[in-house]
């Protein structure tokens, strides 16, 4: 697979969402190269570290959710450095892979369990708002719980404010901690919202208004959507070999 190849599989996978985020750095190339992509590597984020474990498994292109954060400052910089000096592409999407139905919230859900999506998460006004779906089974908060551990490999912040049995889930992964999101699962019913970062004011309002609230972290709360991109860039080419990219849980 050549990067023009490459390019033309992402247009026909995003389609209008692209058009939609042209304008506002969203996705894209931080580095080109010339040669041939046989190993994919994927992760959520950019950095040097990571950028330096792509060179050690040989990895032809990086496929991340971020870009490298400019106001994380000179690191950006750094990165480019090195993915041209170890002649490693790389493509970021964000915004349009948190709304596409192989997407970061849904992929998150499918790994919990069997998964009716009521609503994808979207863009409105300048904001995301949240997804939303339906366990085809009820379980427990606790084992809910457990099951977001066990997939996240991480341990996550739970309050069970509300119901203790779980159907409807809200979820916006990452950056999901407004008091907004968890007003949107209140409106829609959920008896449970998960996010990836927490703030004070979101688990006051969880506990005032009484839904159940779940945060992972910003990280491992979205690489599933990057997993399912790369997975889907594997159904195009066969041949591609796809390397998870391993990320330190530090958040």
């Amino acid at each position: 697979m050549y990067l023009n190849q490459f390019h033309a599989m992402i247009g026909s996978l995003f389609g209008e969402l692209l058009i939609k985020f042209k304008d506002q750095g969203e996705y894209g190339f931080t580095n080109k190269t010339q040669r041939e992509c046989k190993r994919i590597g994927y992760s959520t984020n950019i950095t040097p570290e990571l950028i330096e474990q792509a060179y050690e498994k040989k990895i032809d292109i990086m496929i991340t959710h971020h870009d490298a954060w400019n106001f994380i400052y000179g690191m950006k910089d750094e990165c480019v450095r090195r993915l041209k000096a170890y002649d490693i592409a790389h493509f970021f999407i964000h915004l349009p892979l948190d709304y596409a139905n192989f997407g970061t919230g849904q992929s998150l859900l499918n790994e919990i369990g069997q998964i009716q999506m009521i609503q994808g998460s979207y863009y409105l006004n300048g904001e995301s708002r949240i997804g939303i779906g339906e366990l085809l089974e009820t379980i427990t908060f606790n084992e809910l719980v457990t099951r977001l551990k066990l997939q996240c490999n991480e341990e996550v912040k739970a309050w069970n404010f509300g119901t203790q049995s779980i159907q409807r889930i809200g979820i916006l992964t990452g950056a999901g901690d407004g008091t907004k999101h968890v007003r949107e699962a209140l409106e829609a019913q959920c008896d449970v919202y998960i996010t990836g970062e927490k703030t004070l004011y979101t688990i006051q309002y969880a506990e005032f208004s009484k839904i159940n609230l779940i945060v992972g972290s910003h990280t491992f709360t979205e690489v599933f959507g990057v997993r399912s991109l790369a997975n889907k860039v594997r159904e195009s080419f066969p041949e591609i070999e796809i390397v998870y990219i391993e990320e330190k849980h530090m958040e």
